[in-house]
């Protein structure tokens, strides 16, 4: 029992423990329980889902507060909320995705479900070797402010162009090296179909494994924005890898309350980039104009806050007339683009 109390990564055993068992037994409900056949998901259920997994995630949040201490627990707090906002935008892509693939609703929520696993991993890795390299040198840090400050200041004045989901080129390298199919086998992402020359079975990825594909390679390029600015608010690698685990979890509920409404959080992203300017900002001002003393956490939780919340209702109230956009009008403009291995249906 003495090993649950040793520390791993600044943190006991069984802290990590309690965070696993919680993230298990949640997704397990999700998929085992409430999602045991595959069906579209309503808003109504979305949003009630989306609240739930927020109370929880609030409610680590105060048991890390209780446990730990208060800064502890406002930096888990910060942390939960700038990945909760950078996650709409996360919104705005994976619409697309499932879009260009032609992915029906009723099969997108499993998709989402196993992309946000792939995801725990992935981030796990990033947020490992984060706290590696500022465990060996602190000046990295200095190196992602400065990163946090020149995307925050690229977001402010970028436009609103869409990815082109067809011209990504691990999607071209998987459709030409592969056997794809061009239709969808329900919620399967391989299948076992005959090939068109030899006639025998073969295995064939589908456009699910594809949307799959993409939604997470884009996730890992959101994360070149969360994980810095998670580590900028702290190092404790426990704070980092929980706040922005439960932020994503609810995730794929969530998705379908806002896919609809997404263009209504146009201005969201002028906040998030004061946001990320505040956060890259904040360190080389404790450490060069403060002599390296701390910013107290409760200031970080309430500009960050404050900003996202300010975001969040002048693009609401922005946007209270605007009709819902039109776009796209054709579902799966470039599917026809795509060039499978061997000829499969």
């Amino acid at each position: 029992m003495d090993f649950l109390f040793t520390d791993w990564l600044g943190t006991p055993v069984w802290f990590w423990g309690a965070f696993l068992a919680i993230v298990t037994v949640l997704t397990a409900f999700d998929l085992g329980v409430l999602h045991k056949e595959d069906k579209e998901l309503g808003i109504g259920e979305s949003l009630k889902l989306s609240a739930f997994y927020i109370g929880v995630a609030l409610l680590f949040g105060a048991w890390v507060w209780f446990e730990r201490g208060a800064t502890a627990g406002m930096e888990y707090y910060t942390g939960f909320f700038i990945e909760k906002a950078l996650s709409i935008d996360n919104v705005f892509v994976i619409s697309l995705i499932f879009t260009y693939f032609a992915i029906p609703p009723k099969y997108q929520y499993r998709a989402l479900l196993w992309g946000i696993m792939a995801v725990i991993v992935l981030r796990g890795l990033m947020i490992a070797g984060g706290a590696a390299l500022l465990a060996e040198a602190y000046w990295v840090l200095y190196i992602f402010a400065a990163f946090l400050i020149v995307t925050g200041i690229k977001m402010f004045f970028a436009g609103d162009e869409p990815m082109d989901v067809g011209k990504n080129p691990v999607i071209r390298w998987i459709s030409t090296h592969m056997r794809v199919t061009r239709k969808l086998h329900a919620q399967r992402f391989f299948v076992k179909v005959p090939d068109s020359k030899t006639g025998k079975l073969v295995t064939a990825a589908t456009p699910l494994f594809l949307a799959l594909v993409v939604i997470n390679l884009a996730d890992l390029v959101f994360a070149l924005d969360s994980v810095p600015a998670i580590f900028a608010i702290t190092t404790d690698t426990f704070i980092v890898y929980t706040s922005n685990i439960f932020a994503i979890l609810g995730l794929r509920a969530l998705y379908f309350a806002l896919a609809a409404m997404v263009h209504r959080f146009q201005y969201l992203k002028y906040a998030l980039a004061a946001v990320l300017v505040f956060i890259g900002s904040k360190i080389f001002v404790t450490d060069f104009l403060l002599g390296g003393g701390k910013m107290p956490a409760w200031i970080s939780l309430g500009v960050t806050f404050g900003l996202i919340l300010a975001g969040i209702l002048y693009s609401l109230w922005k946007t209270r007339f605007e009709p819902e956009p039109e776009w796209p009008a054709d579902p799966n403009p470039n599917h026809g683009d795509l060039e499978p291995k061997g000829e499969l249906n």
